[in-house]
């Protein structure tokens, strides 16, 4: 890999990983009702997300699972199920804005929980998968060894995606101020519900071919 070839991947990771999407709309919900350091445990589910299956296309599993019949199918419909869930649950959700001054997390969502809920936004998304499949290994040079290479891109999303995570997170911390009010919080509430199910019906339409 040259370094040419390698700049050339950060800058479509760049702007792939700052495009709203369900990974970076979840972050900014959770970073609006919790505060930027609480929502941190969904930002770690979205990146193990990544990193596995990143790291399952470097030794041929992403390419191996999109060529079993209904693999593909299956998943997309489990990342439309949860899409929905959390859409609803939004336009649903109580008014009352959280106290993101507090120390302690509500009992119903521990940090594992957050976590879970960030890894199933992001492992339930088929176009990572496609990616990981057809993108990523167009980095790649076949002559040279390839371990290497796989975890130069790995690692370099990772960065990327990080990079984003911390700032949808601190839009989402300095929207919390403009949310005190229940009418206004109502309104992002329901906004967000619906961003959701609209990505919800694009991941619907979505085919593996």
């Amino acid at each position: 890999m040259t370094l040419h070839t390698w700049w050339l991947f950060l800058a479509a990771v760049f702007l792939l990983s700052g495009t709203p999407g369900p990974n970076m709309l979840h972050i900014l919900s959770r970073s609006v009702d919790l505060g930027m350091k609480r929502s941190t445990a969904a930002m770690a589910g979205c990146l193990t997300a990544l990193v596995t299956v990143l790291t399952a296309s470097s030794v041929g599993l992403t390419t191996l699972l999109m060529a079993l019949p209904g693999a593909f199918e299956i998943l997309r419909y489990v990342g439309v199920a949860y899409l929905l869930y959390l859409g609803i649950k939004a336009w649903r959700s109580d008014v009352a804005p959280l106290d993101v001054g507090e120390d302690k997390l509500p009992v119903s969502l521990s940090p594992a929980i957050l976590f879970r809920g960030g890894f199933i936004i992001g492992i339930s998304n088929p176009k990572l998968l496609l990616f990981a499949a057809a993108f990523l290994p167009q980095f790649v040079n076949p002559a040279a060894a390839q371990a290497p290479q796989f975890a130069i891109l790995v690692a370099s999303f990772s960065a990327v995606e990080c990079f984003w995570y911390v700032i949808y997170a601190a839009g989402g911390r300095s929207l919390s101020h403009y949310l005190t009010r229940p009418s206004i919080k109502r309104i992002f509430n329901r906004v967000t519900g619906v961003i959701f199910v609209g990505f919800a019906a694009l991941l619907l339409k979505t085919r593996s071919n």
